[in-house]
């Protein structure tokens, strides 16, 4: 399980078993982590950079940074949907 810690820039890797944190990964340079998903095979954490205008690609097997992509203002509610026909209505996996 994955828990973004927003102020400190990381996320916490949890034990969904027992709530034990494993690991911990931070956001080289900095960063907002906040609202996410998993891609569908799981290898990949999409998380939005609140406070920084960025999108966060996170390697799920190490923590390790795969992108940082610029987009702009306060994104949030970042969600990875890649089912065509789908929508978004406004927040992460509020979809019809």
């Amino acid at each position: 399980m994955f828990v973004t810690n927003r102020s400190e820039g990381s996320v916490s890797v949890l034990d969904p078993t027992n709530g034990k944190v494993l690991t911990k990964w931070r956001i080289p340079g900095g960063g907002s982590p906040d609202m996410g998903g998993l891609s569908p095979d799981g290898s990949q954490l999409w998380l939005s950079g609140r406070y920084h205008g960025e999108v966060y690609v996170l390697d799920t097997t190490d923590g390790r940074l795969i992108k940082r992509i610029k987009v702009g203002k306060g994104p949030h509610g970042l969600l990875y949907w890649p089912l065509p026909g789908r929508y978004s209505l406004g927040h992460t996996a509020n979809i019809r």
